[in-house]
């Protein structure tokens, strides 16, 4: 009984997460009509860090800094950057289903470069799933589609980054803190993009709302990564991972909801295939993996 209560919490947390990224995605969406979105991301990180300096540093002290692998906790960060920037250009430029939907070809990716990047073997449900998935991501991008060709890019770029940000997670989840590695994100996030309010701020001081929906960016992010550490405290990755595609559920309904917009019906397809891909690899993990 006190396992499965411990299954549900966790369940709750993911959940909470994955809604929490949509809106982080769904406000920096909005806010990009109206911002550079390098001066976004730099507040992004930014509220981030000093979210983690208020609530997690007095307590961690230097253990959130002492590391034994300082330049892969580096790259790791830059990779989270990566992610964030070119979804938040993508995103500018396409609607918020289709853009989620192409960045969740990501473990997809990851089950294909953990062979040569770990040492994995890739399966062959790995090899049957990225080949569907992708054939679903091409639904979405389709030659002759409504979708601008540069906020594809900039969409497969932000999957790319985040399947080598996960990779370099796997490789440091032993030796490094969970905190550890959330605090090293949000401090090399900002120190890197640092220069934004130099280069992409035009001078005009944000509304009281627009400072609100700005700092929400980092709170939405910090709060949505800290809830998923959680998760995985409280629950197997195995139960947990098949519900990483409740997100382009929340994608779809925000774009709906805010934006008014709905995928077309071959973009809904895409969407449908690359999400039943992803779920056919990660069932295929829970089979291998024995649950806690």
């Amino acid at each position: 009984m006190l396992e499965a209560a411990h299954r549900l919490r966790g369940i709750a947390l993911f959940l909470t997460a994955l809604l929490l990224f949509s809106l982080l995605d769904a406000t920096a969406k909005h806010l990009s009509a109206f911002f550079a979105v390098p001066f976004m991301v730099w507040v992004r990180y930014l509220v981030h860090f000093l979210f983690m300096l208020a609530t997690v540093a007095p307590g961690e002290g230097m253990a959130l800094v002492r590391t034994a692998h300082p330049w892969l906790m580096t790259v790791r960060a830059l990779m989270l950057v990566g992610v964030t920037l070119f979804m938040q250009l993508a995103l500018a430029t396409l609607p918020l289903a289709e853009t989620s939907a192409l960045v969740f070809t990501t473990p997809l990716l990851v089950a294909l470069l953990a062979g040569p990047l770990l040492g994995e073997k890739v399966s062959a449900r790995a090899w049957i799933a990225t080949a569907v998935g992708f054939a679903g991501a091409l639904l979405i991008a389709r030659p002759g589609g409504a979708l601008a060709g540069i906020g594809v890019v900039y969409a497969g770029a932000a999957a790319l980054c985040y399947a080598l940000y996960q990779i370099l997670t796997r490789k440091l989840v032993s030796s490094e803190t969970q905190l550890r590695l959330l605090f090293y994100t949000a401090l090399v996030g900002t120190l890197c993009m640092a220069f934004a309010p130099f280069t992409h701020w035009d001078g005009r001081w944000p509304t009281l709302l627009e400072t609100a929906m700005l700092c929400s960016l980092g709170l939405f992010g910090g709060v949505g990564h800290f809830l998923m550490i959680r998760a995985f405290r409280e629950a197997p990755a195995s139960t947990l991972a098949p519900l990483l595609y409740v997100q382009l559920i929340w994608a779809t309904l925000l774009g709906w909801i805010v934006f008014a917009h709905l995928p077309d019906t071959l973009a809904l397809t895409g969407m449908a295939v690359i999400g039943a891909a992803g779920l056919w690899l990660a069932l295929g993990e829970r089979q291998r993996t024995p649950a806690r």
